[in-house]
């Protein structure tokens, strides 16, 4: 997928998307982290392309400009992990280190190095959460895996596997297991019934709360970005 910019602060970057089915030329920026995709039609020129985006150049930036602002993590930089609000600091030694309100990273930049630690706990948590609500239910999950999705938290294949949203370790612990609970349901119920609901709800407990917070909240854990942690940056 190739990509377009254009010019001016910041610079408007706009992933560019050929399709065969589409009639029009139109425009989608993603609610989750702002991330702006332009949809051809296959035989329209990429100048057309271009020129219709100096034309809704300023309704791109009215939009983007209500998106969260993304957070390139570094040293000093406050991350939310499982509920609780961490410092990133640079630290001496081989390992990652979790502490008090901290995390410690041995070298500043190694930021996907923390993102594989975030990523390694994460599964370790849904692993738990999806374990103890399977065996509630009587019943096996094929699989599971992680991802950085960015249209839902998790999903349960036909065949029982179970994917999620590693950015879950992120939000608290009570949210990470309700969508643990939710994806496990569907182990039994692959729905949206008022069955299904309820459920969840004999699994999980009262689950409103934690759905109300991925609502409300979830969006902003994706503003957070792993690509460098270097000082300088």
């Amino acid at each position: 997928m190739s990509e377009l910019r254009l010019p001016g602060n910041p610079e408007l970057r706009v992933r560019l998307r050929r399709s065969g089915r589409a009639r029009r030329l139109s425009l989608r920026i993603s609610s989750l982290d702002g991330r702006v995709t332009l949809t051809l039609p296959q035989r329209v020129p990429e100048r057309e392309g271009r020129a219709f985006l100096l034309e809704k150049e300023d309704w791109i930036r009215s939009h983007l400009a209500k998106q969260p602002e993304q957070l390139l993590v570094g040293p000093g930089c406050r991350l939310p992990l499982e509920g609780e609000e961490v410092e990133i600091r640079t630290a001496s030694g081989r390992r990652i280190q979790r502490g008090d309100g901290v995390i410690e990273v041995p070298d500043p930049a190694a930021a996907r190095r923390l993102e594989r630690y975030l990523r390694e706990l994460a599964r370790e948590r849904l692993a738990e959460a999806s374990d103890h609500y399977a065996d509630r239910l009587g019943r096996r999950y094929s699989s599971l895996t992680l991802r950085d999705t960015r249209s839902r938290w998790g999903s349960c294949s036909s065949g029982g596997g179970l994917m999620y949203s590693w950015r879950l370790i992120l939000a608290p612990r009570e949210v990470l297991r309700y969508v643990a609970a939710h994806e496990v349901a569907h182990l039994k119920e692959m729905n949206h019934s008022r069955a299904f609901w309820t459920l969840v709800e004999q699994l999980y407990g009262d689950y409103r709360a934690a759905r109300r917070w991925l609502q409300g909240e979830g969006n902003a854990l994706h503003r957070y970005r792993f690509e460098a942690m270097d000082e300088g940056d």
